[in-house]
């Protein structure tokens, strides 16, 4: 395999660790990032080019001869830049515009499920605020309510009772809090069991999946306060075994992929569906055009397979050629974010003992960061990302969790959940 140049689009954590991994590779030569954080930029060389901006991607990855781009974050791939660099004869890993809609439109994706029999929570769309409301006031509660397009984790409520319903549905409907993402929305049933990342590779036939991982959304321990982009995750998922690893290939990961196809829709990049654990079986919440971001974190910590060999599989189909090989043991991220988040927060917190890690087990994966006097500061809602790998979850917890705080990484006013991983050990779901 020749040596490659890569370019990375997106500046969080996730594409800090997938940078790292790609590191690792003796093929690969040099690697970007647009725009990159402060992490990324000890690693290869950010480009002062924003995630959004395709067209002046499209430029720098021609002018710059990039092998192969790898794209982090979903609102690129909503804009189309997969065809646009394909259209230009580039390699690039991710779906086409087309096929990004199962994130990009939570009704696109709702109604492949329901056309397709793939097991998920029934549902009712309105593109009306009088009609919508008409139907909260005699529906059964809970239930779920959800922005039909992007609001990067946030556009999702579910609701206890008739009044918490009409305020969230007057707020995305009537103030607009997300703009026209929620031009449409979605009335879901609520549906009730453990949650779980399930990411796979795909060449539009074929996939391979990483291991199962848990993301934490609330802000706070025990599930409390806001859904925010994601306060931590572990992988693997103890209570996942093989065999409802297969359950879920079998009923939503392979169905899925097969529909997308039918509808003139081939996936190509990353599928990653949020799956609820439900006493009837595993069903989706939604789905995801892209890695996860914490989740690709430890994914990386526990990836033993070579990761470039894996993406240009994509691009060849010849995925069902690879395999994908994890180390034993366990991995667990614990996001550090910005006091405030997420809500308004204060930026230019000095960060503090990133030089003290000297543990290989251990890697401070940045996000929200930025060089500014040759210090290292906050410049986002999640800031850092420390993860651990250890032999068994127990200890990758401990592990990771010696190192938060002021006789490790700190930084002012932030703020962190005590609690990631803790429902690994879960007896029963």
């Amino acid at each position: 395999m020749k040596e490659n140049t890569i370019l990375i689009i997106g500046s969080g954590g996730r594409e800090h660790a997938l940078g790292w991994k790609l590191k690792q590779s003796s093929n690969v030569s040099q690697i970007f990032f647009a725009p990159g954080n402060a992490g990324t930029n000890q690693i290869g060389k950010n480009i002062n080019i924003q995630s959004e901006n395709i067209n002046d991607l499209l430029k720098f990855a021609q002018e710059n001869k990039i092998d192969l781009t790898l794209v982090g974050p979903e609102a690129p791939l909503v804009l189309g830049i997969v065809d646009l660099f394909k259209k230009n004869g580039l390699k690039i890993i991710g779906p086409s515009k087309k096929a990004s809609l199962i994130e990009a439109s939570k009704i696109f994706a709702k109604q492949l499920m329901k056309k397709y029999h793939i097991p998920s929570a029934d549902f009712m769309y309105f593109a009306d605020f009088n009609q919508a409301k008409k139907y909260l006031l005699c529906a059964k509660y809970p239930l779920v309510i959800k922005a039909d397009g992007l609001c990067a984790g946030k556009g999702v409520m579910v609701c206890k009772n008739k009044k918490q319903a009409i305020k969230f549905l007057k707020q995305l409907m009537v103030n607009r809090i997300f703009g026209q993402s929620a031009n449409r929305i979605v009335i879901e049933e609520c549906l009730t069991g453990q949650e779980v990342s399930f990411m796979v590779v795909t060449d539009g036939k074929n996939f391979l999946s990483f291991l199962p991982s848990q993301d934490h959304k609330r802000l706070k321990d025990k599930d409390l306060g806001p859904n925010t982009g994601g306060m931590g995750a572990y992988a693997p998922v103890p209570f996942v075994n093989k065999k409802l690893i297969k359950e879920i290939e079998k009923n939503i990961i392979a169905p899925t992929i097969s529909a997308l196809a039918k509808e003139n829709c081939l996936y190509q990049g990353i599928l990653y569906p949020g799956i609820i654990l439900t006493a009837n079986g595993p069903k989706v919440l939604e789905f995801n055009c892209r890695f996860g971001d914490p989740e690709t974190q430890p994914l990386m910590m526990m990836l033993k397979s070579n990761l470039l060999s894996i993406l240009l599989s994509i691009i060849k189909g010849s995925v069902n050629e690879q395999k994908l090989f994890f180390k034993s043991g366990a991995s667990v991220c614990v996001v550090l974010a910005s006091g405030g988040y997420p809500e308004d927060y204060k930026k230019g917190e000095e960060i503090y003992g990133l030089n003290k890690i000297k543990d290989k087990n251990l890697v401070v994966f940045q996000a929200g960061t930025k060089e500014e006097n040759r210090k290292v500061v906050a410049n986002g809602g999640r800031v850092l990302g420390i993860t651990s790998y250890g032999k068994n979850i127990k200890e990758a917890i401990k592990k990771v969790y010696q190192v938060i705080g002021k006789q490790g990484v700190w930084f002012n006013k932030m703020t962190y959940r005590k609690d990631i991983a803790q429902k690994a050990f879960l007896k029963k779901i």
